[in-house]
């Protein structure tokens, strides 16, 4: 029983030794380096609203958005095509977790801002995390003369703030999903009945069928809807293209503008009744700075 005893204990010493040798290759052998998602979405936007994506340090972008009249106003309207609403915008990434932007809509003649910050990054490895979270926020400002001479609003009164919370996490190389719950503040309401704050949800994404072409969707419901409108809740389905230099989107809205105090609370449309709204999305990126040949070609492989 002794000798028993004796060579059970030299057998455990001997695991226990193999044991800690096998755990110290392991932990060798565990990537200790964070590593960082990308391409979550192909381009800043994923339809009507932004995506999680920033463009990178130095990169400005020109953007054109057009949203034509509904479809279902027939062939005397040629579809829709004789009406359209368009914003031109410039947006800059002054460094790659911060992207700023301004732009003009047809739509109200309405000017905006924004400012885009991704603060934390979906990533595996070394302290992982499951999702990338950027923080938005956009002023805008209506200049369309639609009051009363004698009653002229102010400059603030004509203002509107947007701020949302993107939440966004890449699945698989070929599926993305993002959430978006939305602030909205209005500086005047048309009606008592109107609350100034607004809040909403949304909830987009994105499967990717080839290298460059993927299918992306995207919906806010509204939680308090203005009262001074019908209004209805913003639904877009498209297509995205990657084409090098710039990503072009093909859409499918019952909302007509391009900005999200004017989307998310002032869409009339019903998408399911044939009121949609065909429109695009172009944009082309620019690179300011040095190493220009070899940052733009990194950003287009990323993209991919």
């Amino acid at each position: 029983m002794k000798n028993f005893l004796i060579v059970f204990a030299v057998l455990a010493i001997g695991l226990q030794t193999k044991a800690q040798d096998l755990f110290d290759i392991l932990e060798n052998e565990t990537p200790q380096t964070k590593s960082y998602t990308t391409s979550t979405f192909k381009g800043t936007r994923i339809l009507n609203g932004h995506s999680i994506e920033n463009r990178k340090k130095g990169i400005l972008e020109f953007v054109i958005s057009h949203r034509f009249g509904r479809v279902n106003l027939g062939a005397e309207e040629l579809y829709g095509l004789d009406q359209s609403n368009i914003r031109f915008a410039f947006e800059y990434g002054i460094i790659d977790d911060i992207m700023i932007g301004v732009g003009r809509s047809s739509f109200d003649k309405t000017y905006d801002a924004f400012l885009k910050y991704k603060v934390l990054k979906q990533s595996e490895g070394k302290n992982s995390f499951p999702f990338t979270v950027s923080l938005f926020g956009s002023v805008a400002h209506k200049t369309l003369k639609d009051f009363d001479p004698e009653d002229e609003p102010s400059f603030s009164e004509r203002l509107f703030y947007t701020s949302q919370l993107l939440i966004a996490r890449k699945f698989s190389s070929g599926v993305s999903i993002q959430i978006m719950p939305s602030y909205i503040h209005r500086n005047s309401v048309k009606i008592a009945e109107d609350s100034n704050d607004i809040f909403a949800i949304g909830i987009g994404g994105r499967v990717k069928l080839t290298k460059r072409i993927s299918v992306n969707g995207e919906y806010h419901y509204t939680i308090n809807p203005l009262e001074s409108i019908d209004a209805s809740n913003s639904l877009a389905f498209g297509i995205d293209i990657e084409t090098g230099g710039h990503v072009f989107q093909i859409i499918l809205s019952n909302s007509i503008t391009m900005i999200e105090k004017s989307f998310i609370t002032e869409s009339t449309d019903d998408f399911f009744e044939g009121d949609v709204h065909l429109g695009f999305n172009i944009s082309r990126a620019f690179q300011f700075g040095k190493h220009k040949k070899k940052k733009l070609q990194k950003m287009k492989e990323s993209e991919q």
